[in-house]
């Protein structure tokens, strides 16, 4: 069976009778191309069966127009978020998106970013799995002069921008409203310090509970990962204890969820016997009972910023300087969180 010739920019050029350079512009959506003459052009492709040729493209052009993007999970509220904002600004910026999911896994975290690096994208970003440590796969893709933004989970590598929430601030807006609410009995389940989301969270819990005037009881802090079952086991640690606090303060909100799932278990009602609040929240907290009352992290501007990031250093090479963007954060407030009954409310701040 003879195989169809292959259809080529040219093809399509000769039959418009316009320029190679006019049907590139086209297919790409490119500014200068009128409306009319992108969609003729985009319709005879597709009558000729054309289709792009990524190859002999990034041969031409030494660019992919794609950016690898690594993150820990997708099955969370907040990444799947978060994935989807890339996803549009990637696109809004004629970019395409490689997707790799390390699970939480160091060794798959270094493959899939040397993967992304022999595909030869013209830019990385990455949120660090919870348990990664070694610079070692960071520097090296900065040796190759590839660029890199890491997002929310970050490394300090030279070279590298990063775009994350004020996690400490929005840890201190959480706990300062619980204090205000009456409560000082007040525990943290934490994520690993070593990453910069748990570090940044608890120094929050810290400074706000120093800044009121509150003791901080070591046996009420509990530090692990930032999953459902980390929520489960450090309130059951919490429980097992027989010292229970009155709220906690939860490092993520699957955290918080594993909380919910360990007090129901034990007959601990939220928000009457236990209140609390979170960092993050997902689209079905609105049928959570009680809803969680929770930091919120903007996925939205996160995403946008990433991928801003990312293409402003490929366009400006040995000439970008790195940068950190903090977004800030705000309360929302739902069915948790609330005042504490019987108490006397100090209007001081």
């Amino acid at each position: 069976m003879n195989r169809k010739p292959h259809v080529t920019l040219s093809d399509i050029a000769k039959q418009l009778n316009v320029s190679k350079v006019t049907v590139s512009k086209a297919l790409r959506g490119h500014p200068d191309i009128s409306r009319e003459t992108t969609k003729l052009v985009k319709k005879v492709a597709e009558e000729l069966g054309y289709t792009p040729n990524f190859a002999a493209r990034n041969l031409s052009s030494r660019k992919s127009n794609t950016i690898g993007v690594v993150v820990p999970k997708i099955a969370h509220f907040f990444f799947s978020s978060l994935i989807e904002s890339i996803y549009d600004q990637a696109f809004y910026n004629n970019f395409d998106i490689a997707l790799t999911v390390s699970q939480e896994n160091v060794e798959r975290e270094r493959k899939h970013i040397e993967t992304l690096m022999a595909m030869r994208v013209d830019g990385l970003i990455i949120s660090i799995t919870q348990q990664t440590k070694d610079k070692t796969i960071f520097e090296k893709v900065v040796s190759r002069d590839v660029p890199l933004v890491f997002m929310d989970r970050v490394m300090p590598v030279d070279g590298t921008s990063q775009v994350t929430v004020d996690d400490k601030g929005g840890a201190i807006k959480a706990i300062e409203l619980a204090i205000d609410n009456g409560y000082t009995k007040i525990a943290h389940i934490g994520g690993f310090t070593e990453i910069n989301i748990g570090r940044r969270r608890y120094e929050g819990y810290v400074e706000a509970m120093k800044r009121r005037g509150l003791e901080i009881d070591p046996d009420w802090v509990v530090h692990g990962g930032f999953g459902e079952d980390d929520g489960y086991q450090g309130f059951m640690k919490l429980y097992k204890s027989g010292r229970m606090p009155e709220f906690i303060f939860a490092v993520t909100y699957p955290v918080a969820l594993g909380v919910y799932a360990a007090a129901a278990e034990v007959g601990v009602r939220i928000p009457d016997d236990l209140d609390i609040i979170c960092f993050g929240s997902a689209s079905i907290n609105k049928f959570l009972k009680p809803a969680l009352s929770y930091v919120d992290q903007p996925t939205a501007t996160l995403g946008k910023v990433a991928v801003d990031l990312i293409i402003e250093h490929i366009g400006e090479s040995d000439e970008y300087l790195p940068k950190h963007i903090e977004v800030p954060t705000e309360l929302v407030m739902r069915d948790t969180c609330l005042r504490k009954k019987n108490a006397v409310i100090s209007s001081a701040k």
